[in-house]
């Protein structure tokens, strides 16, 4: 049975339309009201859902602050050069494997928080985000989806300057300020998409498409990236996934974010994140103008 889970002003609660039900309430307190608990338990997330129309609803969505889904995971992973035409676009080598970095958790928000500008030379990419559902090791690729607990929208927001300020590139620092990984607007099961493996994601800056494309064109798909990490360290229950980011980027264009911006990420059957860039200060590092990642 889908489901679908909403950080509410961080108390896990499950999603029906327009309207939320209180976790710890419609399950008797049998599950709490962390979010990051919720997660272990599949199961009674779907049989729940089934019975919510036997329960009062909690509240509205319109009248609430949504949290990041997986507001604390243990790791968060990031995929770069996924999409053939982004590495087109970068003036990049197709990689013969993924190309896995980190973003740190502590850069994970919201999806209507405020984006903290640095610099001059900061860049979007909305990228569909893999929550892991049941742990393990050595994962066969056939069995990958049956560990992931569902897909939720995330921007893998990006310094160039920092990225690029060192040879090799710091791909961790620059991807990592406090606020560069927006996610949400919830967290929705596998079973609930028609076609998991054509998923569909765009970004808008201030109005303006700036990236279309659906999970079909990934180099490397969830199954083999879930499979392929597995196979280095043990995926855990809410470890997430940054899958990658289509063609479309702003430092290809010229076009980086700004005070004010407005950054609009949509993951077709998940929904959309709205996150407003501010420039709060200068970090101080150089920003040569090296090509994106």
């Amino acid at each position: 049975m889908p489901f679908t889970l909403a950080n509410i002003s961080g108390r896990a609660a499950l999603v029906a339309g327009d309207e939320y039900y209180d976790l710890e309430a419609v399950s008797q307190g049998s599950l709490g009201s962390d979010p990051m608990g919720a997660l272990e338990s599949a199961d009674q997330l779907a049989e729940l859902t089934t019975g919510l129309s036997a329960h009062q609803a909690t509240g509205s969505l319109a009248d609430v602050v949504l949290h990041a889904p997986v507001p604390t995971p243990r790791n968060s992973y990031g995929i770069g050069l996924n999409y053939r035409s982004h590495a087109a676009e970068a003036n990049m080598t197709v990689p013969e494997a993924p190309l896995v970095f980190t973003k740190f958790p502590s850069c994970i928000v919201g999806p209507n928080d405020d984006v903290e500008l640095r610099s001059e030379r900061v860049d979007y990419e909305g990228e569909i985000v893999v929550v892991i559902g049941l742990g393990g090791k050595d994962i066969d690729e056939a069995d990958a989806w049956d560990h992931v607990l569902g897909l939720t929208a995330g921007q893998d927001v990006s310094d160039r300057g920092m990225q690029m300020a060192s040879k090799p590139p710091h791909f961790d620092l620059g991807k990592s300020f406090d606020t560069f990984g927006p996610i949400g607007p919830v967290l929705v099961s596998t079973d609930s998409f028609a076609d998991l493996d054509s998923v569909r994601i765009s970004t808008h800056i201030n109005g303006e498409e700036r990236q279309n494309d659906t999970t079909a064109s990934l180099m490397f798909s969830i199954p083999t990236l879930v499979s392929y990490l597995s196979r280095i360290t043990t995926l855990q229950t809410g470890d997430v996934i940054f899958s990658g980011t289509p063609e479309g980027i702003g430092a290809v264009q010229g076009l980086f974010l700004a005070d004010g911006d407005v950054i609009t990420t949509t993951v077709e059957g998940v929904g959309t994140m709205t996150n407003r860039c501010v420039r709060i200060s200068d970090h101080g590092h150089p920003t040569p103008n090296f090509p994106p990642r």
